[in-house]
């Protein structure tokens, strides 16, 4: 009996601590230049990954799942960008909301986490700031991961408009311009927010499954800062290509077939980097790790290793 016991307190402990293992997370703040604080969160122990959401304008919180699964062998770090989540900023506008801030706060973090050289992923607009960054400080990365990438100039504005309502219906185009147009006119009510958000979803992703996450993400929007951030890309005529010619670490950039960003655009920054191969995934739209979950995780897994 005694044996038993000590078997099953054994099994328990084992189980505690591999759960454990997975799931070490720590969070705290990093300061900024211009002293904004800059929340982030890590999860897991091993070589450092930065996820960068997309957005611009949300939080890192619809991102903790993925950087929870790529822990079990790397420390994956997510942050709020300024002005969103726990990164207050009390004044919005082009003096605290720039890319190059953006770019700046990313640094910050990783002298605030001792880190020498990580590897960034950016998702969506995420990839947009991840190659930005990677013209400013590419001896801190070690490789780079653009996942539904914005594109690594603002190609992207000429069609991914048009993009997006083609991959809804009717009833949800109408439903997405009444609500959007409530919001403008002052309507800034979760429940607004929600029923766009649930309209507009379907553009997002091919597994009805996951609908109701995307439309509650696409609730935490900051319409301000993505507007100033819009603005200030046209202002420094964004377009990286020149500059990342000279990175010549590894690049993994994927993305699905049925994007609503194209695989031009996912081309033109393959031709920019030296070093560098596109995935492009049957099935799935913007969201890899939810659309194709197996050949996302098993592409990044194997460049990661490589």
């Amino acid at each position: 009996m005694t044996m038993k016991v000590n078997k099953i307190i054994l099994f328990v402990y084992l189980t505690i601590s591999c759960i454990c293992c997975y799931s070490q997370t720590s969070s705290g703040f990093a300061l900024s230049k211009d002293s904004t604080s800059i929340y982030y969160k890590t999860f897991g122990s091993g070589n450092p990954i930065l996820i960068i959401n997309g957005g611009p304008g949300m939080n890192s919180d619809g991102f903790e799942n993925l950087a929870i699964k790529l822990s079990k062998h790397y420390q994956t770090i997510i942050y709020d960008q300024r002005g969103t989540g726990k990164s207050h900023l009390t004044i919005l506008d082009t003096s605290t909301i720039t890319m190059k801030l953006m770019a700046d706060d990313i640094e910050s973090l990783r002298n605030k986490l001792k880190i020498k050289k990580w590897t960034i992923l950016g998702h969506s607009f995420g990839g947009m700031l991840a190659s930005y960054y990677a013209t400013l400080y590419p001896e801190n990365i070690d490789k780079i991961i653009l996942s539904a990438s914005g594109g690594i100039d603002l190609g992207l504005l000429s069609y991914v408009r048009t993009s997006i309502n083609s991959k809804l219906s009717k009833t949800d185009l109408d439903s997405v311009n009444y609500w959007t147009e409530k919001i403008d006119m002052g309507d800034t009510s979760h429940f607004a927010r929600l029923e766009r958000g649930k309209h507009l979803a379907p553009a997002y992703v091919l597994n009805k499954k996951y609908l109701p996450i995307i439309a509650e993400r696409l609730t935490q929007g900051n319409a301000v800062i993505n507007e100033l951030i819009w603005a200030d890309l046209r202002k420094i005529k964004f377009d990286c290509s020149a500059k990342l010619k000279k990175f010549n670490n590894p690049v993994l950039i994927i993305q699905g077939k049925q994007d609503i960003i194209k695989t031009e655009t996912a081309e033109k920054a393959n031709k920019a980097f030296a070093n560098s191969k596109v995935v492009i995934m049957e099935h799935c739209i913007h969201y890899g790790w939810l659309d194709n979950e197996e050949v996302f995780f098993k592409e990044v897994n194997l460049f990661l290793k490589s």
